[in-house]
């Protein structure tokens, strides 16, 4: 099942951030605002457009996190395996992103004190 649901999230993160889907929502906006009048207005009108893409960004928020979340996982094997094989790189990088926000905070003003250091240089 989790395949199927990678295969799924990959497709729907290349269609929905393809041109081709973004006219279509611009020409299914369109054609709902020009049937407003047909409709009167009515609450039914407004409600089916606005039950249809709550649903889909709902949907589609899961699916793009998924890919997002593997994405990222992968860049960060590849950012640990860089830092394995760079002599002098110090190892305490690797899995950076599993360490504590206070850990995080520390190792940036670390980074910022020997930015200043090399920048008075």
């Amino acid at each position: 099942m989790q395949n199927t649901f990678r295969n799924i999230a990959d497709r729907t993160a290349a269609v929905i951030g393809s041109p081709w889907t973004f006219v279509a929502s611009v020409v299914l906006t369109g054609l709902w605002l020009v049937l407003g009048p047909v409709f009167r207005f009515s609450d039914t009108w407004q409600l089916t457009m606005n039950t249809l893409a709550s649903q889909a960004t709902f949907l589609v928020a899961f699916l793009l996190q998924n890919t997002q979340n593997r994405d990222n996982r992968a860049l960060q094997l590849k950012l640990d395996d860089l830092i394995r094989s760079t002599t002098g790189a110090r190892d305490q990088l690797v899995r950076l992103e599993d360490m504590t926000d206070d850990d995080l905070d520390r190792l940036e003003q670390e980074f910022e004190a020997l930015k200043r250091q090399r920048s008075a240089r």
